[in-house]
């Protein structure tokens, strides 16, 4: 893909912290007006990565280009194109949400006048114009990420990097969320997505990468992603006491390839054959003497996929470096 084409351009972008390796060589390629998912347990390097593209975080090495600018020589021409919500809601309780997203607009560098009119009209976007001039102490949690959604948008970013921007939110608010999102890209703005919610990555993302251990290990469509699986996905639970061994005698059945799904409690092998492969897994268990709970076949799902490539669905490996949790208001403040 030409650099032209493209509104957010990465390569080869390295990342240490002390030993550690947040992001390894890196290459990542969205184009415009596109919501591209990035997904990748805790400790992945996604926020990490994030950061460096929004300007809050120098790489050891690699170029970083934002709608055409490049992020490392000109960061603060390139903050004027790009907006950031974080995994934490980044809004002042003692203000009300009018005066919240007044205030961004202003560190943007909006005149008065322009930072009122744009308040109205992202504050009417995300539906928060009735409770505008109430404390934001009020808000509901689902509220207050709209809110610090709507402080990213009045400066009127051509990119938008959402990092997990749905964690704590109740179903109904995340639907509410997906709905703005997806009415930002239909406007034009380019989104990175960086979410572990993989029915929000199939939802939204019209192309998704999967990192892990700072590497994008796998990229495409939603669609190709589930079709490089290429196989139907058994499922078979059994009781607490039988999990060992049940997970052992699947494992040598299917080559290394049972894995524990802590989420549904669930073992999971590929199903190659189908049906005949559930009878010859069920027949192994039956000669073991353990009797599954619950058997099922079905087609790969994201979460078959993210299971296949990272080994987990839970939140188990170490989490990223305190320091590197974004605040919006450094991009503002930076200005």
């Amino acid at each position: 893909m030409d650099a032209n084409d493209v509104m957010v351009d990465v390569r080869d972008l390295v990342v240490h912290f002390g030993a550690i390796t947040a992001v390894d060589h890196v290459d990542l390629a969205i184009e415009p007006a596109t919501i591209y998912g990035l997904l990748g347990p805790n400790g992945a390097g996604k926020t990490t990565l994030i950061r460096v593209l929004a300007t809050l975080l120098r790489p050891e090495s690699g170029s970083v280009r934002v709608a055409g600018i490049d992020v490392l020589a000109e960061p603060t021409r390139a903050r004027a194109h790009l907006g950031l919500a974080g995994q934490f809601a980044a809004v002042d309780a003692y203000q009300t949400g009018r005066e919240n997203v007044r205030m961004v607009g202003r560190l943007y560098g909006l005149s008065a006048a322009e930072a009122r009119r744009r308040t109205d009209t992202v504050l009417e976007q995300i539906n928060l114009i009735e409770a505008a001039d109430r404390r934001v102490g009020t808000y509901s949690g689902g509220m207050r990420r709209r809110l610090d959604l709507a402080a990213s948008l009045v400066g009127r970013p051509d990119v938008m990097f959402l990092d997990e921007p749905s964690t704590g939110v109740d179903p109904r608010a995340r639907q509410e969320l997906w709905e703005i999102v997806q009415q930002l890209v239909d406007g034009g703005t380019t989104v990175l997505l960086t979410t572990q919610y993989l029915e929000e990555a199939d939802r939204l993302a019209s192309r998704i990468g999967v990192i892990d251990q700072g590497r994008i290990i796998s990229e495409g469509t939603p669609d190709e992603l589930k079709d490089r699986l290429g196989t139907a996905v058994l499922e078979i639970g059994v009781e607490p006491d039988d999990r060992e061994r049940a997970i052992a005698l699947l494992d040598a059945m299917s080559d290394g390839g049972a894995v524990w799904d802590a989420e549904r409690a669930r073992i999971r092998i590929p199903a190659h054959e189908g049906w005949r492969t559930t009878a010859i897994a069920t027949r192994t268990l039956d000669d073991a003497g353990i009797e599954p709970t619950d058997v099922a076949v079905h087609r790969p799902t994201l979460d078959d996929v993210f299971l296949e490539l990272t080994g987990q669905l839970t939140e188990t490996a170490p989490a990223e470096p305190a320091a590197e949790q974004p605040r919006r208001r450094g991009i503002k403040a930076r200005r």
